[in-house]
């Protein structure tokens, strides 16, 4: 049985020319990336390397494996083009090119089993196994492995939770939407925080069931309300306007392309954290929001990544 709201391609290609083609399938506009993520082919085959960040070393050289997910069937003939067309660029061949359904219990259920609790700000993220391991004080946010993005393992979403630790007060007022919401992490630490509604909305319909049952485990489900939305599109987000707090952590290019709708949608001084962009992508995420009227306040650099904190 899959899960048709899901799919998946997959290709091999050298390490040089990875980037390249990862970089390629975030920017195009159609069939639009969900996530994109290049891993190692074969894994400890190849020397370490530093990368941009002093923190993180990759395996460099040998073959790499490209991933990109999408919320609907993508046409094949518009991706082997695409793949065509950076073939030619880069003089690198993609190989194993493969299209499918992602199956009901998939790599990102497999991949967070086991994790480790992790300490964000005044939160404490665990999975059930860990719930004796939160420390005195801490705010416990229970997520289990689960068929959605966003666990406060990544450093996206930890970045997210430091940001709402700090500035989100406990019993006052917020009108609070946590777009791209994926296991519903964000939405479920407002509201665990400040004990006020909070609107969650991602494009899988996965997400959205896996955030409803996530809030009913955290016992905030009173609190929040998902629905099945891209960007602004779904009359639930356009009506509770404006916001107050505006949590997007998803990918830098839908970034940009909502920045017209952040400055529609957030109340003049509202707050707008965004992440799920590299330090790379970082200029071209701030100058659209920039063009918008959103000013940064303050960033949160973590290993390749960064989440901003942007003011309307």
């Amino acid at each position: 049985m899959t899960n048709a709201s899901l799919w998946k391609l997959s290709f091999v290609v050298p390490y040089e020319a990875a980037e390249t083609f990862s970089d390629a399938l975030e920017a195009a506009i159609w069939p639009e990336a969900l996530a994109v993520s290049m891993t190692e082919a074969e894994p400890g085959t190849s020397p370490l390397v530093q990368t941009a960040s002093e923190w993180n070393e990759v395996e460099a050289h040998g073959d790499w494996r490209i991933e990109a997910l999408y919320a609907e069937a993508p046409e094949e003939e518009t991706l082997r083009e695409l793949i065509s067309r950076i073939e030619r660029e880069t003089g690198a061949a993609a190989d194993d090119f493969l299209i499918a359904p992602m199956p009901e219990e998939d790599w990102v259920t497999r991949s967070l089993e086991g994790l480790d609790p992790v300490r964000a700000g005044r939160f404490f993220v665990h999975g059930s196994h860990d719930a004796a391991k939160r420390p005195a004080g801490a705010i416990p946010l229970l997520v289990d492995a689960g068929q959605a993005f966003g666990t406060g393992h990544h450093e996206t979403t930890a970045g997210c939770l430091e940001y709402i630790s700090e500035l989100v007060k406990p019993g006052v007022p917020l009108n609070a939407l946590d777009i791209g919401t994926g296991t519903g992490v964000l939405a479920i630490a407002i509201a665990k925080l400040a004990r006020v509604n909070v609107l969650a909305s991602d494009i899988d319909p996965m997400a959205v069931k896996v955030t409803r049952a996530n809030a009913r485990a955290n016992g905030v489900a009173p609190f929040v309300s998902a629905v099945t939305a891209k960007g602004f599109g779904h009359q639930a987000l356009r009506a509770r306007a404006p916001y107050g707090l505006i949590v997007a952590n998803i990918l830098a290019r839908p970034l940009v392309s909502l920045a017209p709708s952040f400055r529609a949608n957030l109340r003049p001084g509202g707050t707008l954290i965004l992440s799920g962009l590299l330090r790379t992508q970082e200029a071209m995420v701030r100058s659209a929001m920039a063009l918008q009227g959103l000013k940064l306040v303050s960033r949160k650099p973590k290993g390749d990544w960064v989440t901003l904190r942007m003011q309307g």
